[in-house]
Order: C-alpha cells, then sequence, then structure tokens
C-alpha cells in the first residue's frame, strides 16, 4: 500500500530536531517524557513510507529533494536514499524510541537536555545517511558528535569526561581529515555532487591522498584496528541508551562513509590500498574478539565485539565485488540490531543488580527466567547462529572475500569460533549454574516485565525475519551494490568475477528473487 508524503526525506531528518526543541520548552519531565518518545515513534512510523512507496529493482536515488543551498559554491539542500542506505535509516528510527524508551524508565537526572540530545543527534545520523552533498554530508556528520560528546560526558559513568574528551578528540581529528578530503576533492572535480563525484575520474595523485584522507577519517569513526582505542572507554561510560545508539548506529557512519565515498571516488587508490585495510579488518576481527574473551565486565565484552563484527562489514567492503558489499551493507544492520540488544539486555540487567562483572551473577536462570531466554536469543544473534541474521551478514561477506583472497575468509572464519566463544562463556557465568550470590535469587531480582519485553521482542523478531527471508533485504540492496560496481570498473577484486554465481544463488539477485520466491 503506497503513501505518498511531500518532501518525505526532509520530515524524517528534521521531526526529531523539532521534537529537541518542543522537549526543552514543555513543563514537566513526564510531558517531556511522552513528547520524545512519541515524536521518535512517529519518525519511524514515518520512515515506513520509504518501504510503502520502494521500488525494488531500481539502483538510482529515490526520493531525491535538491535544492541550491549556497549558490556561489554549488553547495546544495541534497538529499535522497537508495538500497545501501535504506535500512540504516529505518535502522536508526527504529532503535531511537527503543532508547528514548528506555531511558524514560531510568534516567531521571536532568530528563529534558537528555531527551534533546537524543532527538538530536537523531536528526544528525539520518542526515548522514540521507545527504547527497559532500557539504551537507559533513554538517551532519559533525553534528553527530556534539549531543553524544554530552550523553556521555554528563550522564556517563564514573570517568565519564576522559571517555566523552577522548570520544571527542579522536572523532575531532577524523572531522578535520575529512575536510582535508572534500577540499581536495573539490578544487580537483569542482562539485560536491556525491553521485556526480562517484564517476568523475580524478587524477591518481588526488585519488591516492584523497582516499588515505577519507579512510582515514571514517577509519576512527568504524573504528577500525587500531584506530578502535577510544570506543570501549566510550561504550563503557556511556549511559545504557547512549550505548545503543553509540554501537547500533553511530559506528556505521564510518563504514557508510566509506562505502558511499572514500571507494566510488577513488576506485583505483582504495583498489591499489585494498589490502592493507583488509589485513587491519582481519587484525580487527582477531584482536577484537581475543580481547573480549579476556573482559571482566560484560559492557566491556560486548564493547570489543564491535571491533570484531565492525571488522568483518569492512572486510566485505574492502572485498570489492557485489558479494562482499552486499553482504557488509545487511551486516551494518544486523550489527545495529544485535549489539543494540546486547547493550540494552545489559542496561536491564544493571538497572536490578548495579554492578556489570562476571563474577557477580551466576544461576540468573533460576531466577529471571524470561530475560535470560531473550539474553541467550540475542547472544546466539552476534554470534552468527544460523537461522538468525549474524549468520546471513557475515556468511555472505565471507564469501565475497574468499573470492577477494581467500586467506582472509579463513582468518575471519576463526573470528566467528571466537565470538562464539566469548558469548558463551559470557552467558554461562552469568545465567547458568547455581545461584551462589544471595542478590541473584528471585526474591531480590525480577524478571522482565511487559514493558522491557516490548522493547526487546521487535528487535529479536527481525533476529528472525533477517535470518530466514534475506531476499527481501537482499532484493533492495543488490541493484544499488551491482551498479556501484559496474559504474566503478576499478572495484573489481582479482577473482570476483567468480563470485558471479555465488551473488546471484545466495542473495537472489533482484531481477530472480520474483521468480524464486524463496529464500
Amino acid at each position: 500500500m503506497a503513501l505518498s508524503i511531500p518532501y518525505l526525506l526532509s520530515i524524517i531528518t528534521f521531526l526529531p530536531l523539532l521534537g529537541a526543541l518542543l522537549v526543552l520548552v514543555v513543563p514537566g519531565d513526564s510531558a517531556k517524557k511522552w513528547l520524545a518518545f512519541g515524536v521518535s515513534l512517529v519518525t519511524f512510523v514515518v520512515s515506513l513510507a520509504l518501504l510503502l512507496n520502494w521500488q525494488d529493482g531500481m539502483a538510482e536515488m529515490q526520493f531525491v529533494e535538491d535544492v541550491s543551498w549556497f549558490a556561489p559554491l554549488s553547495i546544495r539542500y541534497a538529499l535522497g536514499v537508495d538500497g545501501i542506505s535504506l535500512f540504516l535509516v529505518l535502522l536508526t528510527t527504529l532503535l531511537m524510541p527503543i532508547a528514548i524508551y528506555f531511558s524514560n524508565l531510568f534516567v531521571h537526572d536532568r530528563i529534558g537536555p537528555y531527551l534533546a540530545l537524543m532527538l538530536l543527534l537523531e536528526t544528525a545520523m539520518i542526515g548522514v545517511f540521507l545527504a547527497l552533498d559532500l557539504v551537507l554530508f559533513f554538517v551532519f556528520f559533525e553534528a553527530s558528535l556534539i549531543p553524544m560528546y554530552f550523553l556521555i560526558g554528563q550522564w556517563g559513568g564514573q570517568n565519564r569526561v576522559y571517555a566523552a574528551v577522548k570520544f571527542f578528540v579522536y572523532t575531532f581529528a577524523a572531522s578535520a581529515l575529512m575536510v582535508v578530503a572534500i577540499l581536495l576533492v573539490y578544487f580537483s572535480a569542482g562539485t560536491f555532487d556525491i553521485v556526480a563525484l562517484q564517476g568523475a575520474q580524478l587524477p591518481q595523485t588526488i585519488q591516492m591522498w584523497g582516499f588515505i584522507a577519507f579512510a582515514l577519517a571514517f577509519a576512527v569513526k568504524t573504528p577500525l584496528f587500531p584506530f578502535h582505542t577510544w570506543l570501549p572507554d566510550a561504550h563503557v561510560q556511556a549511559p545504557t541508551a547512549g550505548s545503543i545508539i553509540l554501537a547500533g548506529v553511530l559506528l556505521k557512519m564510518g563504514t557508510y562513509g566509506y562505502l558511499r565515498l572514500a571507494m566510488p571516488i577513488f576506485p583505483d587508490a582504495a583498489a591499489q590500498l585494498g589490502p592493507v585495510v583488509a589485513t587491519l579488518a582481519v587484525i580487527g576481527i582477531l584482536y577484537g574478539a581475543l580481547v573480549a574473551v579476556m573482559q571482566k565486565d560484560v559492557k566491556s565484552l560486548v564493547a570489543y565485539s564491535s571491533v570484531a563484527h565492525l571488522g568483518y562489514v569492512m572486510l566485505g567492503l574492502v572485498a570489492m565485488n557485489a558479494v562482499g558489499i552486499s553482504g557488509a551493507v545487511l551486516q551494518m544492520v544486523n550489527h545495529g540490531l544485535s549489539t543494540g540488544a546486547l547493550f540494552l539486555m545489559v542496561g536491564l540487567l544493571y538497572e536490578r543488580r548495579h554492578t556489570r562483572m562476571l563474577d557477580d551473577f551466576g544461576g540468573l536462570w533460576h531466577s529471571i527466567p524470561v530475560y535470560c531466554g531473550f539474553f541467550l536469543v540475542v547472544a546466539m544473534s552476534s554470534a552468527g547462529l544460523p537461522g538468525l541474521n549474524g549468520f546471513v551478514g557475515e556468511f555472505t561477506i565471507m564469501l565475497g572475500a574468499y573470492n577477494y583472497m581467500p586467506i582472509f575468509a579463513v582468518l575471519a572464519a576463526v573470528g566467528v569460533i571466537l565470538a562464539a566463544w566469548y558469548l558463551l562463556t559470557a552467558y554461562r557465568k552469568m545465567a547458568q549454574g547455581e545461584i551462589t550470590k544471595p542478590e541473584n535469587d528471585k526474591a531480590h531480582l525480577k524478571d522482565m516485565n511487559f514493558k522491557e519485553v516490548a522493547m526487546v521482542l521487535p528487535l529479536v523478531l527481525l533476529f528472525f525475519f533477517i535470518g530466514l527471508f534475506p531476499n527481501y533485504f537482499f532484493d533492495k540492496i543488490n541493484p544499488s551494490v551491482e551498479a556501484m560496481v559496474g559504474a566503478t570498473p576499478a572495484i573489481v577484486a582479482p577473482h570476483a568475477s567468480d563470485a558471479a554465481a555465488d551473488d546471484a544463488t545466495f542473495t537472489g539477485g533482484s531481477s530472480q528473487s520474483a521468480d524464486k520466491g524463496g529464500h
């Protein structure tokens, strides 16, 4: 059922900003909470119009809005969405009402400014995924830094100031590199138009330096090893809702930027330096997993798991074939759902026990079985259990990586084993065995209530839907990915031709899915 809404992308982008302004002026904490949640929920509902009006098989940008912003420099207010960005926008609008609802239940200090910052952050993140002008992209990219800095610094844990400053310094340095790259591109190509720049064929020297600047900027944001050191501190110290959004959406701005800007604008340089980035991605996969195994704080464990899982995304992108790139796009969404749910579950347990140390738990299945059941499904999603969402993305990425360079796929497969190790070990320490501490007895702990189940259940249902029906997503992702690969010949790995059959059969290419009908 189509639902045509004029200026749909602008409404989705700026509705949260309007909500943020209203939250600041509405009197009463209760009104602020209902208003913030209502605005975020309406934004999600409106964003579903993208799916209702989506044209399957169309590779070009859809719902485009394009008007002059600053004519002397040809800077435009240009928004658009394609198969690469569609589900990242929907991921953002889905996770934000969940994060705000959690905050409404458990945050009581200066709730108005807190909720206003959350809504401002939503506008910035959506804008990054929709911007079709480099300057507009940069404005939204920078705008996301400010609210997250204050959320960590004002409402975080004991070392929140250190974590917030570290987050700011790292990401601000990344932004400085991006400014250099944007200016380099503009003075070489004479345009800020992201779509036009994908076929600009810039000189080799410009490509090399531009790619390095963009790649470093997005490597920090992702974060790619060894630029990841700000992430564990930020995750551990951030409030739960901040961690959900940081892991679920904010980190995807780095991988999305690499795919949208660094690869297609500088394809020759991306191909030449691809093995370097792939090596760092594989190191990140193994390093993040091994460090996660050693963690005693479950929130820190989940933080390091993000380093590993985003290494898979980067490996799929660097494979530079349609199989790997499509898998990476879907895995961005999968990671946002799974890791966002993990941080949500950790937050729900922390609000009950006020500790995150694994040694403080044990036997929780006896006292809070509903919680432990949901936690097990979420952990299995993150570990890549077949039938759930994580498996689809990781398997497709490794197919693409194998056709790029088999050794990378083999090493990445080791990371899957390590992920199962640290997630199942954490679950065993938390949920299984006998209760050894009286604080974990059901007399002291209450199981999940209806409100808490309502926050987790949509994410769990999506785990199964993506895992069982991946073609619904690939049918929308593939046309844009295939168009990008076709428009930039350098984005074809040495063995990418061997992946064509895998791409058609596993992902159910958009031209064939209607005939197959299955998954």
